[in-house]
This record gives structure tokens, sequence and C-alpha cells, in this order.
């Protein structure tokens, strides 16, 4: 039996099914409007579900409404969308995966379109944007405990609805990593000045989401292992984070990095890329400072490199993120050894800078294509995504309600 395939106990004493994670995707299949979870979203998990892969977590959850990153984000504020967050935990659990809610704040990373004033630790502005980011506005002390306490709330929600975890989402530039780093929190406060008072907020915001959820729900942070910008949060603070964190009795750590200035997670540096595991080396140095399961996510295609990476220590679990978007069954392929890499799908343009947001539109394409109930359509060119993906962010169509009748929840037709 592949080593992918053996399970994964957890600090908590609950465990995961296998080494595979689907990793979180931005869906934007929320109802626009009312940011609750929709008939298109559902359906997505359902499929992704009959994976195979043991754990599957969810695109960015919104803690709040002026936390948004884009268009059809799910929001959760308190218990209105029970009924429909209860029809995405059975679907997606149904086949024997664990689902686990992905809980963010996109802070100065909510573009104009949905944030007219974005809150940050600081009113650092994002440089690069042509002006599609406002200047966020600093929060105050009491702001800022509100929003912990909103994580909490979301957590609290997961919970009830019968998701097997949350995630909170500390990487690529939104709100807590935000307050992570050097070069977006210069607050001189106590909850800023330095690396220790930086990491408050995310530690302060995993005591609270522990306190709501209670010691045997599963907590998951997905952590930058750098911003790849200088003055911005290092390997060496990764790693001081990670210990505390430990401390903290979080269960799993995502290792990532980069944000939308410096878009590392994107796989653009090709030294690491070569190694099919853009943080690979960043995991490695982590590793050394605790014990806590790792989970690796960015650039893995072939059964032996994973399995070599779990083999040596450095990681515990293995994300897939874009290939689960055109090849929806790789991780029972990849176990049962029918496959030995995820198929490679070259998505570029004659315009170079283009590429990075028409590879995201093409992926997130072949998403919504599995919730309208149709196969990934791996013919869909590139010109047709971008205008899908433009049209989409610009005017948002109104997905289906979510049916919550006990004979349809988690119906894949």
């Amino acid at each position: 039996m592949s080593i992918l395939a053996s399970s994964l106990p957890l600090p908590n004493g609950s465990a995961l099914p296998n080494r595979l994670a689907k990793a979180a995707m931005s869906e934007c299949l929320a109802d626009p409007d009312t940011g609750a979870p929709t008939a298109e979203l559902v359906r997505v998990y359902d499929r992704w579900g009959q994976s195979g892969a043991g754990l599957l977590i969810t695109g960015h959850v919104i803690v709040s409404e002026d936390g948004r990153a884009e268009p059809g984000n799910v929001v959760i504020t308190d218990e209105r969308h029970l009924p429909a967050l209860r029809a995405w935990a059975q679907a997606a659990q149904r086949g024997g995966a664990k689902l686990w809610m992905q809980i963010n704040h996109a802070g100065r990373q909510s573009p104009r379109r949905m944030t007219k004033q974005p809150v940050a630790p600081s009113a650092v502005p994002m440089k690069g944007f042509a002006g599609a980011f406002a200047t966020p506005r600093a929060l105050s002390e009491d702001e800022i405990l509100a929003l912990i306490a909103k994580y909490a709330t979301a957590a609290r929600v997961a919970k009830d609805a019968g998701f097997a975890g949350v995630q909170l989402h500390a990487a690529h530039g939104y709100l807590i990593s935000q307050f992570l780093s050097g070069r977006t929190n210069l607050r001189d406060d106590a909850w800023g000045g330095d690396a220790q008072r930086r990491s408050r907020f995310l530690l302060e915001t995993v005591k609270a989401v522990r306190a709501a959820v209670g010691p045997g729900f599963p907590i998951g942070v997905k952590l930058n292992s750098a911003d790849f910008q200088r003055g911005g949060f290092t390997v060496e603070e990764a790693m001081d984070v990670a210990r505390a964190l430990e401390a903290a009795g979080i269960d799993l750590l995502e290792v990532s990095g980069g944000s939308y200035e410096s878009p590392a997670m994107t796989g653009g540096r090709q030294s690491t890329r070569e190694r099919e595991a853009y943080f690979l080396v960043y995991a490695e140095q982590i590793r050394t400072v605790t014990s806590v399961p790792i989970l690796l996510t960015g650039g893995m295609r072939s059964r032996a490199a994973m399995e070599s990476a779990i083999r040596t220590g450095a990681v515990d679990v293995i994300g897939l993120a874009r290939p689960m978007t055109y090849a929806p069954e790789l991780p029972r392929r990849l176990m049962d050894g029918s496959l030995d890499a995820a198929p490679t799908v070259m998505i570029k343009s004659r315009v170079k800078k283009l590429d990075d947001a028409l590879q995201v539109m093409w992926f997130q394409a072949q998403i919504h294509e599995m919730g309208h109930g149709r196969d990934p359509d791996l013919s869909l060119g590139t010109w047709t995504a971008l205008w899908r993906g433009l049209r989409a962010m610009l005017w948002p169509v109104k997905p289906k309600a979510v049916r919550t009748e006990p004979a349809v929840m988690g119906a894949a037709a």
C-alpha cells in the first residue's frame, strides 16, 4: 500500500483517512448578495468528496461583510446560513472525506468593488494594482477584539453545521498575514512593534476559536513560510510562530508563502518548482521546530515526489489544488497506482503579465463546470476562460439556492 493511503493521527485524537488533501481554492460560487452557499458549491464538493482525498479544505469563508476577497465568497457572521452549510458538509463527507472550513478576512486585499474602506493593522496601501485596492484604515483595538470574536463565531457555526475542522488562513497577505508582517503591520501597541506582538492577533484568534469549538475539534493554520518581500515576514519568524502555534494546541500546519504583491504561491520560484514543491525547503526548516503535522501544497504532481516528501518526515500531508480542478479523481488514482502523476496542463498567453490572472480564471472555470454538473473541460480556451472570469467579477450571476430537503441534501444532480 502506498504511504499516501495511510491514515494520519492528529494531536487532538482525531485522524485523517489518508495523506492527500484537496487544498483551498476560491470557488466564487456563493450567493453574491447574501454570501450563502449555493447548489453549485454543494455539487462541486459532492464531486470532490468522491475523489479519494482524505481531507477537503474549502476556499476561504469570510468572517465579516467588509472582508470579502472577491464576489461569490461564502460569508458567515451568524447562523442564518446553517441549513445550506449543513448540505455542503454532508455532500462533501458522504464518501468518507473530512471537510474543513477555511476561515478568513481579506483585510487590505479586499478590492474596491467589494469594500470601499478596507481595514488592516496599519494604513499601508497595496502597490502595483492600478488603484484596484483602496488604502486601508488602521483597526482600533476594540475592532481587533471584535474581529477575533468573528473568527470564533464562524468556527462555531462550522462545527454546528457538521464540518470536521477549521483552518485559519494566516498566509497570502490576508488579514492575519498582514498582522504578522513587519511590512504591513507598523503598529507600536500590543498588536505590533516586534515579531512577538505581531503574532498576537493570530495566537489570540486560535485561543478564541479553541474556546468556541472545544478540545476535540481540529484547528489548522495556513502560514506563510515567508512573504518574499523586503521587510516582510521571514522564515525565521515563521519558525517562531510555528513553535507558538504548537503550544497553542493546533492540529495541522499548512506551509505556503507569498501575497498578492509577491505571489510566490503561484509557483514562480523556478529553483523550487523543479523540485515539485514550491515551499518544501521551508517546510523542512519549520519541521525542525515543531512536531505538529505539516501539510505542504504547491507544485506536487508525481506520486514519487509526494511519497518521498512524506517518507523524509518533512511533511505529513500533500495538498493538491489546481490539478483537482481538471482531474478530480486524482487522489484515488495516485493511491491505487493507476496514475503516476497529475496530467500536465499549460495555461499561457502571449501576454506574460496576464498569465497569473489567466491561470486563476481557467482553473476556476473548471470548478464552475463541475458546479453545473459537468465534467472539467480541458479544451476550454484561455481567452474564453479570461472572458468568463472577468464577466463573473464584473457582472456576477446569482447562483441557485441550496435545497435542503433530506432527499436532495448533498446530491450531485
